[in-house]
């Protein structure tokens, strides 16, 4: 150990490396981007040569690197800057609130965006906006609101900007609602699928590319200050190869990656799928690229007439008939060809038709180590369980539940939730399962969202889903986190622990994950986050160290006004802090009180407490 020059050395600290023979330590070594010694403060400070960066944790807990196995970042930065978040927010007056000033400051032809990651359970109102609200709010502003995979709230701008009028078509597999007179109301209804959303979003103005770059390095900086170091890119829905990816490459190329990427391609043909993946065998080999970006195969989507999407408030749709052809056509290119691959798959009856297909081509093609999972899961059987261990498959979970579980309990009952998706069989039957979110369209991209499920069993709204038979151990869910992510992108001897030779991503939180109470995981977050043995976000005692970044762009971005995720207890991600304000503001401190939020409504300019939806002082642009 005498013999190590360190470059960085971290002590004074409760660190969980995940090492078997050394799970815990007070002192870590970081080299030329690796981790090069754990131990005692004493031991590992003695490494210490002239220019090593010493610094002193203060008894704060560190993990190995976040990875979110599950993620749409490379879709999601093109887009962060523009939308407004709900994650987090805990009052729907509040959320109408941050829309109103939105709408106001978006210029036109902009929209606002509110794109997933909410849920109306997280509201202590318990509902969603109503139409009529939306409209009151922004009048004028196009606004497109994404709930789940269930629907979208269009204002009646965003109607016009959409063209979507009396006599548009309703979409395959999706509706228009309709007033009596059959004009459009502004709520769009997948039934069963979500194509009838994710084609009207579309429509909406994307950034221009400079502001894509910057939005991507600010949607990879939000994920470091939640402690995410890595994640697999699952694709997405209107995210085409290679296009779509040139942002993400320049960064790439430039060296302004800050989170580990390892991307799944993603078929947006139907009927065509077997074509993309044809061409992409010829552009791409499976595992090429560097430890900061490499390919990861193919799927979520392998086939469009697999798709089940998890709208559980309607009836599980129906597969075609001709899914098992399409598949086998997919499939069979890909086990030739070796590429790894990933599969969408909420419920036990696409499971079952697919692990069909896989068996018959395994007969004749082995899987052997071919790196294969299902993604979600939610319902999976033990039968077909036990059918994707004797495969060597996996499965990657999201907290899909979390955001409605509510919906799943009143079409299946409790009963049924109970072990949806059954997280403990899983891991006793040593199957490899990797944690993740699926975020920004469904679930919050927040990781500690994701462990506070895992380990309460409760959904956002509070709603206890599973028994102590489904819940698990807090190193338990750390370790899916991490190591079992890593497993999904065939990276797990390199990363997820804090073990010499590993890549030195880790952590250093705001709280104890091992001890603080259920209730507080959520609202956990980074405090020092490192990647490659450099620190990528800082905060607090820690802000020193804090990289700078371009500010967001552009100037009317809810993430410039807003920020990210919103949690409690946390400075300028506190619910009930000051709302930010316009620039130009002179006497933002003397606002009132609205809703919980100090900062909003009334003014020293105004005579006593204003209404913000009718009049106020101008400093939030009512």
């Amino acid at each position: 150990m005498t013999n190590i020059e360190s470059s960085m050395i971290l002590y004074n600290g409760n660190i969980t490396t995940q090492d078997p023979e050394n799970p815990e330590v007070t002192a870590i070594a970081l080299a030329n981007g690796l981790i090069s010694a754990t131990g005692s403060d004493q031991d590992i400070r003695a490494l210490a040569k002239p220019g090593t960066t010493m610094i002193d944790l203060q008894g704060k807990r560190v993990i190995p690197g976040l990875n979110d196995s599950h993620v749409h970042l490379i879709r999601g930065g093109l887009n962060y800057n523009m939308e407004l978040r709900w994650d987090g927010v805990r009052s729907l007056a509040d959320a109408l609130v941050m829309l109103r000033i939105q709408a106001d400051r978006t210029p036109a032809p902009q929209w606002v965006r509110v794109i997933g990651g909410w849920s109306e359970f997280q509201f202590k109102e318990r509902r969603l906006p109503t139409l009529r609200e939306i409209n009151a709010a922004a009048p004028d502003t196009p606004v497109f609101i994404l709930h789940l995979y269930d629907r979208a709230l269009l204002n009646s701008a965003a109607l016009r900007a959409a063209g979507i009028t009396r006599d548009t078509l309703d979409f395959t597999g999706g509706r228009i609602e309709r007033d009596a007179r059959g004009n459009p109301t502004g709520m769009l209804i997948a039934e069963p699928n979500a194509l009838i959303l994710y084609a009207t979003l579309a429509k909406g103005p994307r950034l221009p590319v400079t502001d894509q770059i910057n939005s991507t390095r600010h949607f990879m900086r939000e994920l470091n200050r939640l402690g995410i170091t890595s994640c697999i890119d699952a694709g997405g829905g209107f995210q085409n190869y290679p296009e779509d990816y040139e942002v993400i490459e320049q960064l790439h190329s430039t060296g302004q990656m800050t989170v580990r990427i390892a991307y799944n391609l993603f078929t947006q043909n139907k009927g065509n799928e077997l074509t993309d993946f044809e061409k992409w065998a010829e552009m791409v080999k499976p595992y090429s690229g560097d430890s900061y970006l490499r390919h990861n195969g193919a799927g979520e989507m392998l086939v469009f007439s697999a798709a089940d999407f998890e709208d559980f408030l309607q009836p599980r749709p129906d597969i075609p008939a001709v899914m098992e052809q399409e598949l086998g056509d997919v499939m069979r290119l890909l086990a030739e060809k070796r590429w790894p691959f990933r599969m969408h798959a909420t419920y036990d009856e696409t499971i079952t038709r697919a692990l069909d297909v896989f068996e018959a081509i395994h007969q004749n093609t082995p899987f052997d180590d071919l790196r294969w999972f299902f993604d979600h899961a939610e319902t999976v059987s033990e039968k077909n369980l036990e059918r994707i261990k004797r495969l060597n498959g996996g499965i990657a979970v999201q907290h899909r539940m979390a955001f409605q579980g509510e919906y799943f309990v009143a079409r299946y009952g409790k009963r049924a939730a109970e072990h949806t998706p059954p997280l403990r069989k899983m891991l006793n039957m040593g199957i490899a399962v990797g944690g993740g979110t699926d975020a920004t369209r469904v679930a919050s991209y927040n990781p500690w969202v994701s462990l506070y499920w895992m380990v309460t069993g409760k959904t956002v709204g509070g709603l206890p889903l599973y028994t102590d038979a489904n819940r698990l151990e807090r190193d338990e869910a750390l370790r899916l986190w991490t190591l079992g992510s890593a497993h999904k992108s065939r990276e797990e001897n390199i990363k997820g622990a804090l073990i010499p030779g590993m890549y030195a991503d880790l952590a250093v939180l705001s709280q104890d994950f091992m001890t603080v109470p259920d209730e507080t995981v959520k609202d956990i977050a980074a405090v020092m986050t490192v990647v490659g043995g450099k620190i990528v976000y800082a905060d607090a005692e820690f802000k020193p160290y804090d990289p700078p970044l371009p500010p967001v762009s552009p100037d009317w971005s809810p993430v410039r006004h807003f920020d990210g995720y919103r949690r409690a207890g946390n400075g300028h991600t506190d619910p009930t802090a000051t709302l930010r304000t316009l620039p130009d503001c002179n006497h933002h401190r003397y606002h009132g009180k609205l809703s919980g939020w100090p900062g909003v409504g009334g003014c020293k300019e105004e005579s006593g407490f204003r209404n913000p939806w009718t009049v106020g002082c101008g400093c939030f642009a009512y």
